[in-house]
This record gives structure tokens, C-alpha cells and sequence, in this order.
């Protein structure tokens, strides 16, 4: 996997959308956060456009995330928010100068789209992390996390036991994001390779049922036999029906996995959540997950 060039105070990151649509006044604080950490946004040139939900039309987002990739001014890419529609891009952008010149392309949720497919299709790491959207209530840790690894440094996270986890020590190239949008991409030319992978999957605003449904179908497309590991984030706001699923998303993601014997860790402060920190997708890493603290170092 190719590392993407580490930023320099004074280097311009690019403020796009590849889905949802955001305003002005909603990219403010993230705006001034950036300037703090020395860097120079600039605006995707249909940022601010509006088709419905979407931050312009398909055609809109496509071409200022290709200005982006092909703009040797542009040191990183900055997803601004997620929600839905990188998918209708993915086929349309044209990776040949990125994988000349690669660059820092940041996001999560929706941008999980982007993270699968660079990994699969065009050997680029990329950056799992939060977005503009979420600035003003993420954790200063997850902003510091965020910076720190722009800046060039490896991260080393510590997380407190779960109940669930299943102990030992491996090390592997990290892969996964959002399980909806990674679920929605099996059987397609964007799907992960996840044999000999450490998986990190997160979801938010699930009914339980799908979660079953979804890890089942990657155990089917042989997603989750060859893992080195499994790291599962934050699985906020999960919904019920009026008769109760009767499993947390936790121990139903358990339950697809338990009869393999790679190291789980639960609750990793990634994701949906205000504590996002941000996960390097293609590198390398140790994962220690032990009795009492799990360990996760970038090497």
C-alpha cells in the first residue's frame, strides 16, 4: 500500500462533498480548526451546491472530487460530512494521478465507500476519520488524532476491556468502515479483500435485525473466516421492533464470529460516535487485545 505524502504547515486540503449537501455556516468551526493546524481549505467548487439531500448533482460532486485527486496543490482530500451517495461516483473517478501522487482522503460513514475501493482497486492508504460536520462535538482526542497522523505521526490507541472480546495478539493491514455501506458493496468490483486483514467495522442507526443480516451475508461472501482480527466501533443508536431482537448489535456480531478463533475488541472508540479517532486503512498494525486493555499500534 503507497503512504500518502504527510502535510506540511501551509499546504492547501481540499473541503468536498462526495454525498449530503452542507452549508457555509455549518463548515465554519471545522474552517477555523484547519487554519489553527496551519493548513489552507479550499472549496470543492460546487461545495455549496444543492439537488435535494445531495451537495449537487452526481456530475457536481464527481468533479470536485476529481479536481481534487489531480490537483497537485491539494496535499489531502477532506470529506465534509457523509450520509449517502459516493457510491454514484465511484465507477466515474479517474485514479491514475492520485496513484501517482497520493494524498490523505479523509472521511467515515459514507466515505467508506471511497476507503473499500481505494483498497481494493488502487493500493492507496487512506484515512478513516472524522469530518467538518462532527468538529464542534467530537472529543478533543478525536480532533488531536486526526491532526496528529496529517502531521506524520503514528498513533497508538489503548481501550478498555469489553466483556465480549476475545483475547490474543496478531498484527495484519487494517481494512473496513461503516458495515452498511461495506455490506452494500459485496459482490462488486469495490468489495474489500479481507483475508489475512485486521476488519474494523462501525454502524450507527441500524435496526438489530440488519446487523444480523448484514454480518451474515459478509460470513457468506467469506468476509470473516481469514481474519487476522476484528475491531468493531461504535454501534450508536441501534433500533428494536416491537418484538425485541433480543441481542445487542455487540453480541450478535459475536455470535457470526465465535466459532473462529482470531483476537475481537469492542467498543473501539471509532465511528459514530464523539470520540472518533482516526484509523489509517491499508497500514500496517499490531493489534494486542489482552484481559484488561487492548492495544492498537500503527507501525
Amino acid at each position: 500500500m503507497e503512504k500518502p505524502s504527510t502535510l506540511q504547515k501551509g499546504d492547501k486540503i481540499a473541503l468536498i462533498s462526495t454525498a449530503r449537501k452542507i452549508s457555509l455556516q455549518e463548515l465554519e468551526p471545522a474552517i477555523s480548526t484547519l487554519k489553527l493546524w496551519g493548513l489552507e481549505p479550499v472549496f470543492g467548487k460546487n461545495l455549496f451546491n444543492a439537488n435535494h439531500q445531495f451537495a449537487g448533482t452526481a456530475k457536481d460532486r464527481t468533479a470536485d472530487l476529481q479536481e481534487a485527486l489531480d490537483n497537485p496543490e491539494i496535499k489531502a482530500v477532506l470529506c465534509v460530512r457523509g450520509g449517502y451517495g459516493t457510491v454514484q461516483l465511484i465507477d466515474s473517478i479517474d485514479f491514475s494521478n492520485f496513484k501517482k501522487n497520493p494524498k490523505w482522503i479523509i472521511g467515515y460513514s459514507d466515505v467508506t465507500v471511497l476507503h473499500n475501493h481505494i483498497n481494493k482497486n488502487i493500493g492507496v492508504q487512506t484515512l478513516h476519520a472524522t469530518m467538518p460536520i462532527n468538529f464542534t462535538t467530537n472529543t478533543k482526542e478525536a480532533l488531536e488524532s486526526l491532526k496528529e497522523v496529517l502531521f506524520g505521526a503514528l498513533p497508538i490507541y489503548t481501550v478498555e476491556h469489553h466483556e465480549l472480546n476475545r483475547t490474543g495478539e496478531t498484527k495484519g493491514e487494517l481494512v473496513g468502515g461503516n458495515l452498511s455501506i461495506i455490506y452494500s458493496l459485496t459482490g462488486t468490483s469495490s468489495q474489500l479483500d479481507t483475508k489475512g486483514k485486521i476488519l474494523f467495522l462501525e454502524d450507527l442507526d441500524e435496526y438489530l435485525y440488519h446487523i444480523d443480516r448484514m454480518m451474515i451475508n459478509l460470513k457468506r461472501a467469506g468476509m470473516l473466516a481469514d481474519l487476522k482480527g476484528l475491531i468493531i466501533g461504535g454501534m450508536s443508536d441501534m433500533k428494536d421492533n416491537t418484538v425485541p431482537f433480543g441481542k445487542t448489535a455487540q453480541e450478535i456480531i459475536f455470535e457470526t464470529v465465535k466459532e473462529y478463533l482470531y483476537p475481537v475488541c469492542f467498543d473501539f472508540p471509532a465511528g459514530h460516535i464523539n470520540d472518533n479517532r482516526a484509523l489509517m486503512m491499508g497500514w500496517e498494525v499490531d493489534l494486542l487485545v489482552g484481559k484488561e486493555l487492548t492495544t492498537l499500534e500503527f507501525k
